[in-house]
């Protein structure tokens, strides 16, 4: 079913009851449900947030965008009066008819995230999401390598994380290379993990990720076989991974970085993006 323009008026931003520290609980309580932890369920109730995401993702009235684990639809409502379309993907069957019931405007799809096919979805969708933080990589992931990837993500994911993922040289990661290969990455604003029910254990962070309108040059599976070569003792010199990983001898790995104007002494969190990429470029000529 697709869901029609919302009205300009501004709806309430929740049911009644759904809002504050209890809400979410007197909900679940009222349909005999509980949190289920191996859902990761962490519910918002704290509305500044949202306010923070749908603003940082820069939404008008012709934007269809997907949510991933919409929960109780703190966020779905915000999403629904403000674009085209909203498509909500629970996990949770039981949340997921609960939701098609209270919110009849938005597509609510009964699925696993990572098994969702995204090829249906319109060119230029965006993603806006408060996700599990347990599958915040492997969803980043599916996302950046789709053929049909989205024009932009706002992610609530856990703070340490979205850290990583924004890190620079000279504090480099494998998890900010991979990212950062396929877009730009910010954090938009750090959140207390007093905003959900029930609390987690850790501080969550929005991040927005803008895919690269042009990607880069090179293959991806070789800039990753690279990468993961120049990240296989964080440790070491650049050198010794370098012989190590991509099974070179001690000459040919020198040679590959000086060719790179690359010290071999330096260690693969102090390199960027660019370097990374040249590297795997010369490693082909070699």
């Amino acid at each position: 079913m697709l869901s029609q323009p919302q009205s300009q008026a501004r709806p309430p931003s929740l049911r009644p009851g759904v809002s504050g520290r209890d809400g979410p609980k007197n909900v679940l309580y009222s349909q005999g449900l509980a949190p289920k932890k191996h859902f990761g369920q962490n519910f918002l109730v704290n509305m500044g947030v949202t306010d923070k995401m749908t603003a940082a993702a820069d939404l008008s009235s012709k934007d269809v965008v997907l949510e991933v684990g919409p929960g109780l639809g703190a966020l779905t409502r915000e999403l629904a009066w403000r674009v085209k379309k909203v498509i909500a993907v629970e996990k949770d069957r039981v949340l997921a008819v609960f939701l098609a019931k209270e919110l009849p405007g938005v597509d609510i799809v009964g699925q696993d995230i990572l098994k969702f096919s995204l090829e249906a979805l319109p060119p230029g969708y965006k993603v806006v999401a408060s996700i599990p933080f347990a599958i915040t990589a492997p969803l980043i992931r599916k996302f950046l390598e789709a053929d049909n990837s989205p024009s932009l993500l706002v992610l609530l994911v856990q703070k340490e994380v979205a850290q990583r993922i924004c890190a620079r040289p000279p504090d480099m990661n494998l998890l900010a290379a991979s990212v950062q290969f396929y877009a730009q990455v910010s954090i938009i604003a750090t959140v207390k993990k007093g905003v959900f029910w029930p609390q987690p254990k850790v501080d969550a962070a929005i991040l927005k990720l803008v895919p690269l309108e042009k990607k880069p040059g090179i293959d991806p599976a070789l800039f990753f076989r690279v990468v993961k070569a120049g990240f296989l003792h964080p440790r070491k010199q650049l050198l010794n991974n370098i012989k190590e990983g991509l099974g070179m001898k001690r000459q040919e790995a020198e040679k590959l970085l000086a060719a790179c104007n690359i010290s071999p002494a330096r260690r693969a969190e102090t390199l960027s993006i660019a370097d990374w990429i040249l590297i795997a470029k010369e490693f082909t000529m070699g």
